[in-house]
Order: structure tokens, then sequence, then C-alpha cells
């Protein structure tokens, strides 16, 4: 199982399905994080608000903030390609009861919960699932 040059092995496609739903939501909020330009800078009190400031350097508070969101974009790349890596290869899954809980994973929902919904034994749901991985990985 590769992605990009990386290559998973099936405990971690576990988890990148496992993980798949909060990541959508981490992605979108991140983007708009990312996207919002304003930086304030940091507030001057008492005496030092009255002092002049040295002009024409970046100060400590701006520099950490790139920084900080360097690292961020960095993770949300990361985040992004795994997200890719499911979607492309969800195609190759043609049972409808794997798709079904295929579906049902990457919505969020626990193994238990699947099971619920679609009245089966969640040691069923198990199976399948671990059928799915097996189909994804190759």
């Amino acid at each position: 199982m590769t992605m990009g040059a990386i290559t998973l092995s099936k405990h971690q496609l576990y988890g990148l399905l496992k993980s798949y739903h909060w990541k959508i939501k981490e992605i979108k909020r991140m983007k708009e994080e990312l996207d919002d330009t304003e930086f304030t800078g940091t507030a001057g009190y008492g005496i030092e608000a009255t002092m002049p400031s040295a002009k024409g350097g970046i100060s400590r508070a701006l520099e950490t903030e790139v920084l900080r969101r360097c690292k961020k974009q960095k993770r949300l790349r990361g985040y992004v390609d795994e997200v890719n890596y499911i979607n492309s290869r969800t195609d190759l899954i043609q049972d409808e009861r794997q798709k079904a809980i295929l579906d049902c994973m990457l919505d969020g929902m626990s193994m238990t919960a699947i099971a619920k919904h679609l009245k089966m034994s969640r040691t069923w749901v198990n199976k399948v699932q671990d059928e799915i991985v097996e189909i994804l990985g190759e």
C-alpha cells in the first residue's frame, strides 16, 4: 500500500479509515484559519506602550506566527494527502455491503454503531472491514 512515495501497512490503513471523518473537519477548519491573514501582534502595556519601538524588523511575535502557520500548512498537506489517498481508492470497492460499511466508517460511525445500523453482528462488520482494508491496500 503506497501513498505517493510512502508505503502504508494495514494497521496504518485502518488508522486512516478511522481518522478520515475528523480529518475532513480539521482540513476545513485549518483552511479557514490559514486564509485569515489578520495579525494584531502584541499589545504594549505600561511605560513600554509609550516608548518608541524598533522600525524595519519583523517582530518576534510575527515571526513565531509565521513559523506556526508553516507547520500547520505542512500538517494540512499531510491530512489532504491521506484523505485523497482514501478517496482515490474507494472505487475499488465493488460489493454493496462493503460500500455501505465503508460509507459508514468514513462518516465517523463506530463498528458497534454500524453493526446496529445494518442489523448485523459486530464480528461480521469487523470481517467486512478487514476485506475493505485488503481491497484498499492492493
